[in-house]
Parts: C-alpha cells; structure tokens; sequence
C-alpha cells in the first residue's frame, strides 16, 4: 500500500500497544512515522519493526509536559506533520471514587487529557497554515458508558470526545479534521492488569473478570490491536469525517 506515501504521521505512545500498532499500519499504508514516547528503547522496538525502518524517527518525549512538548515542535520543526494521533495514556486506579487520591486523578487527565492539549497546541498551527491535516485522538468506549472503579479514567475519555467534538469545529473551516477513536477493550497487557486487579477488587477469578467484561459486547470478545489501526487508517480514508466518535468495542455500547 502506498495511500500516505508523502505524508508524515506523528503517534504518541509509539512505543508499544495501541500506539505501535497505529503506527506499524500508517508506515505499512506508506507513511513516515514520527515514534514519540517517554522510553527510548520501546521506541527503538518500534522503529525496528516498520516495514522500511529510515522511514521512522524516534523522539522521546513526555506529551503531558509542556516545556518537553515545545522543545519536540522544535525538534521536527523541518517536517510536514499531517497526520497527528494522540494515543498516549494511562488506565489510572482500579478503585472507588472515595478511595483515589487527587495526585492519581491528576496523573490520568494530564496523561489522557492535557497531552492531547499540548500535542494539538504545539502542531495544529502548522497544519492550519497549510489548509490540511488529520487529527485523531484515541478515546475510549468508557467514556460514553458506566465502568465501575475506574473514573478518573472515564472522565478522562469523555474529556477527549468533548475536546474532539469542539476542536472540530475551531479548525474544520481550516482544512483540518479532527476526530476521536473509542475503542473497547483491547487484548494485551493493560487489559491483562485491568482483569487482574478487578479480580483482586471483586473477589472472582482473573477468567471470570475477563467474561464479565466482554459479555457486555455485542461480539462477546475483545478487540484486536490490529482491528484499532485499521480503524485509524479507515477514518483517514474518509476525506468528510470530522468531529465524530468512532466505535471500536466490538458492540461494547450496544443496549444491554
């Protein structure tokens, strides 16, 4: 495939999950990729994995701190970034609302929600200048339903969706797309932790946890790392997509 030859894509949270899967399938659809993440090593992973790896530039970075995010526009200030996926963030706390404390709910909006903030402060002017680009923001299907014990992270993805929605409308008349991705749950190791701790949380089994999750969606199973990417690269196909949700959760939101 050669569809984003000539473009160039930035992933945050490049270096492993939903971030690298993202990005192995922008480089595989012929773009050059941007890895940003805070591990080097992880990135270099990545990197070692795309189809052609010179196509691929590492730049450690942590997207919740401002002056790091300034100093990574500067570090690729002679590239055309067109395509600008905010995927970094954390599950936070598996606990009662009661029980968090504010430096853990602190910790989940500024890695959830300041970093897109930051991202698309730092690189929709370039974008805007030009008349063109694709914003696509990685939510969450538990921002739009229940999930208990976990709601500094639920705000957090409802945050994204209302940043979508509203940065849709500031920079649309501009060129420039912006959309949310929400998958459901995803197998590999967050989730693995997720079943681990609400097992811990509940009393049951780590299976049990497991199915009680996934019976809530349409398709009874979890959604692939691979389904996700081919999501992101479906939504950069659709040239009249702007400020949607896109559901991903294998019918995770469908009536109970």
């Amino acid at each position: 495939m050669s569809e984003l030859t000539e473009r160039t894509a930035l992933v945050t949270g490049a270096g492993n999950g939903l971030g690298r899967a993202i990005a192995l399938g922008l480089a595989r659809a012929g773009a050059e990729v941007v890895l940003v993440g805070r591990t080097r090593a992880t990135l270099e992973e990545t990197r070692a994995l795309l189809p052609d790896p010179s196509l691929g530039r590492v730049a450690v970075c942590d997207v919740a701190a401002e002056a790091e995010v300034a100093a990574l526009r500067e570090e690729l200030a002679e590239l055309e970034i067109g395509i600008l996926v905010n995927n970094a963030g954390i599950g936070g706390p598996v606990r009662p609302l009661v029980e968090i404390e504010t430096a853990e709910w602190d910790e989940v909006f500024d890695a959830n929600v300041r970093s897109i903030f930051l991202m698309c402060r730092a690189f929709l002017p370039a974008m805007t200048a030009r008349g063109r680009g694709d914003v696509i923001n990685v939510a969450s299907v538990s921002g739009k339903r229940p999930l208990t014990r976990r709601t500094p992270y639920t705000a957090s993805k409802m945050a994204v969706i209302g940043l979508t929605r509203t940065l849709a409308f500031e920079v649309g008349p501009l060129g420039v797309s912006v959309n949310s991705l929400s998958p459901g749950p995803c197998r590999g190791p967050r989730m693995e932790r997720n079943f681990t701790l609400e097992a811990a949380a509940t009393g049951s089994s780590y299976a049990e946890a497991e199915e009680s999750f996934v019976s809530r969606a349409a398709l009874r199973r979890l959604v692939e790392q691979d389904e996700v990417a081919a999501a992101a690269l479906a939504m950069l196909r659709m040239p009249g997509l702007c400020g949607a949700d896109i559901d991903l959760s294998a019918g995770m939101i469908a009536p109970a």
